[in-house]
């Protein structure tokens, strides 16, 4: 298959690596220091299942040069969503496949007006990877999924297609029966995860030991899955409990969230897609959100970020 990854940032480098290396057409979009990183030095993926370097690897700047793909692998940050998209438009033809990794809740609301409803496919991505320096990508989970399906539930042949690829590549890839419940529920876990690393600026394994931490954790979860009840969205509580038991009992003590690594090197933050999002959906449908509002005060000074 022809896959273009939009950008080759963590979670898109390493997903599109691990197809590169089982033989598919993989055009890595990067720029400034981390592209020269790549076209220099190929691209290195330092991970838990197994190191990777691709040598010589497919990157460029210009989507322009790279043309018409079947699947793009859509992850850039939350803010630059619209700007990418649409210099995304040369990678897209009538039959290809937009899948949205990326953190926010309403990442396929804002592309597909650009892109085509029917092009643009929700996805999630549970993965813990950052860019080590460039050119480098570290995957520090066990953990590391792709789940994307289209919100009318349809069958579509070309993310059949990408899926039988992707397992092929031994990736844990497949198609989501309900993505709308599937993003939602990501996205409580990891505003919960950036909020609380990224605001008390502890790995989640300081924070799950003390039990004030851990349920200003559960707090931000259950503010989330509030919102998405009173938009409708029907969530199972089980799940929720289920989280909690994972970040208990499974997740590496040493893991922050993105949002987290951002803050202490001084980057832009996705706070106003995350505690943000959840605060300004919660204003609106009446659902009070007290721990996302402490988050979003906390940081707020420094979501722009501070390198000059």
């Amino acid at each position: 298959m022809r896959i273009a990854v939009m950008a080759a940032g963590a979670v898109g480098a390493y997903f599109g690596a691990r197809m590169a290396v089982a033989g598919h057409d993989v055009f890595f979009i990067a720029r400034g220091t981390h592209r020269e990183a790549i076209e220099k030095n190929g691209l290195k993926i330092e991970s838990v299942h197994g190191d990777l370097h691709l040598p010589k690897p497919n990157v460029t700047d210009d989507p322009a040069k790279v043309g018409p793909v079947d699947v793009v692998l859509f992850a850039v940050k939350l803010w630059d969503t619209e700007k990418a998209a649409e210099q995304a438009r040369p990678l897209v033809g009538p039959d290809t496949r937009v899948i949205t990794l990326q953190n926010g809740i309403d990442s396929v609301e804002r592309i597909a007006p650009i892109l085509g409803a029917a092009q643009t496919i929700g996805g999630v991505a549970h993965i813990a990877t950052t860019i080590a320096a460039p050119g480098v990508i570290k995957h520090t989970s066990a953990f590391a999924r792709m789940r994307f399906g289209r919100a009318d539930k349809k069958p579509d042949a070309v993310l059949d297609a990408f899926v039988a690829a992707g397992k092929a590549a031994r990736i844990d890839v497949d198609l989501s029966a309900d993505i709308e419940r599937e993003r939602w529920e990501k996205f409580a876990f990891l505003t919960a995860m950036a909020g609380s690393t990224a605001a008390l600026r502890a790995p989640i394994g300081v924070i799950r030991d003390d039990a004030e931490t851990l349920a200003f954790f559960r707090a931000l979860m259950e503010e989330a899955f509030a919102v998405a009840k009173a938009k409708g969205v029907a969530l199972d509580h089980r799940y929720l409990e289920e989280c909690m038991k994972f970040v208990t009992t499974q997740v590496e003590p040493g893991m922050k969230a993105s949002m987290a690594h951002d803050l202490e090197r001084g980057n832009r933050l996705e706070l106003d897609w995350l505690a943000g999002k959840v605060r300004e959906l919660g204003r609106t449908l009446n659902v009070p959100t007290p721990a996302s509002d402490t988050v979003y005060t906390v940081l707020k000074l420094h979501r722009m970020g501070t390198r000059g």
